[in-house]
């Protein structure tokens, strides 16, 4: 790879752009999901192509600046953006490739999860993948990956064939099984820094429409929910999957309007078939208890993956925590009950997601992803849009 010594050079051999500070576009290049995150890059190389990120690894190599790789922008601590380095910014690269007949699609590394699934939708096909669209491809890849259709088909590394990659060499590489299976399996769940990953290659499976929806019971009964909930699912079957969480209920539609602002608990379900098969599924649940109010019906995935991004648009107050466990405890359900009670703002929550099912059925030494053992994901996170709050949603978390 030719060197790239000087900024000048930079500008002058990438598709995409270079902005630097003093560039009316760097105020806004610098923003990402998380407004609590305030870190200011050097340059941003906003990449158009492989080529656009040789060229830019080799600029930051050679000029011993740290890097870091900007895709969806969704990172809790804001991994994407580096303080006075280099970051690459693959949000130019999203585009998507399907072939309906090998049941696969490609990504390239700026992609958000809504651009793939609707491109994939047209198939009805689909692969795991959280449960925000706004998500990138990238950072819930490398991180192993979960959502609604986990226990069905597993991880989001379970189903990545391939990665092209860009090496801190700035050479080119593709990893699969066969072809640098060593990168590849570190690929799968290691969390990054091994190179920037250009494009992902996914399996996909028959999903188009989904019966889903929220079921929400009282807060004053979420110690019987949760009790319930953690013996319930991981005996029901794996085409259905459904999360816990705390919240206070948005005033807005379609939640009634007696309900807007209580505090509730609730499931969020998603049942791979019919509508009949679903309902039968969800009987446990209406029995168990009946729902204070449910928003439960048939409906495309990709209108279940996209449920949540109006409610969490860019620009809000985050702060996160969120491990993996093999059990919710009776003194585990307490504190999540005394702190789920007193959310601290109006879109602070925790969830529960189940991450056993197929994704058990991978070995803890095949992929790089060390938690093979774990039922459940959680996560707790405040959020405010008002910068004053930040501590209060921070020391509740």
């Amino acid at each position: 790879m030719s060197e790239v010594s000087t900024l000048h050079e930079l500008e002058s051999q990438l598709l995409g752009d270079v902005v630097t500070p003093g560039d009316p576009r760097f105020g806004s290049a610098c923003s990402v999901y998380n407004a609590m995150i305030d870190k200011k890059p050097a340059l941003f190389a906003q990449c158009e192509d492989v080529s656009d990120v040789m060229k830019a690894v080799t600029y930051a190599r050679e000029h011993k600046s740290a890097v870091s790789i900007l895709g969806g922008g969704h990172s809790g601590p804001g991994l994407g953006l580096v303080e006075d380095g280099v970051t690459i910014d693959l949000s130019k690269m999203h585009g998507v490739h399907v072939d309906p007949r090998r049941r696969t699609g490609l990504a390239q590394g700026g992609c958000t999860w809504g651009q793939f699934d609707h491109a994939t939708h047209a198939f009805g096909l689909a692969t795991p993948a959280g449960i925000i669209s706004t998500t990138g491809v990238g950072g819930l890849t490398l991180g192993g990956g979960h959502g609604y259709l986990t226990r069905k088909y597993g991880l989001t590394i379970d189903n990545l064939r391939s990665a092209d990659v860009v090496l801190a060499d700035g050479s080119f590489l593709t990893a699969n099984s066969e072809e640098n299976a060593d990168l590849f399996w570190a690929l799968r769940g290691g969390g990054g820094n091994f190179g920037v990953v250009t494009s992902f290659e996914f399996d996909l499976h028959p999903v188009r429409n989904v019966y889903a929806g929220p079921m929400l019971w009282p807060v004053e009964s979420a110690a019987d929910v949760l009790r319930w909930y953690r013996e319930f699912l991981p005996k029901a079957p794996e085409d259905l999957y459904g999360f816990f969480g705390f919240m206070v209920v948005p005033p807005a539609e379609p939640f009634p309007k007696p309900l807007h602002g209580r505090r509730v608990c609730g499931c969020v379900w998603c049942y791979l078939g019919s509508p009949d098969a679903g309902e039968q599924a969800l009987r446990p649940a209406r029995e168990f208890a009946k729902p204070l109010w449910e928003h439960v019906g048939e409906m495309p995935y990709p209108t279940l993956q996209s449920a949540f991004d109006g409610l969490y648009p860019p620009g809000l107050q985050w702060y996160w925590k969120g491990d993996f466990v093999r059990e919710i405890s009776d003194d585990a359900i307490a504190a999540h009950v005394h702190y789920g009670s007193r959310l601290p703002s109006a879109l602070s929550t925790m969830h529960l997601y189940p991450v056993d099912g197929a994704s058990h059925s991978v070995s803890s030494s095949d992929t790089a992803f060390s938690y093979r053992d774990a039922t459940w994901s959680m996560v707790i996170v405040g959020v405010d849009s008002k910068p004053e709050n930040a501590d209060r949603i921070t020391a509740w978390v």
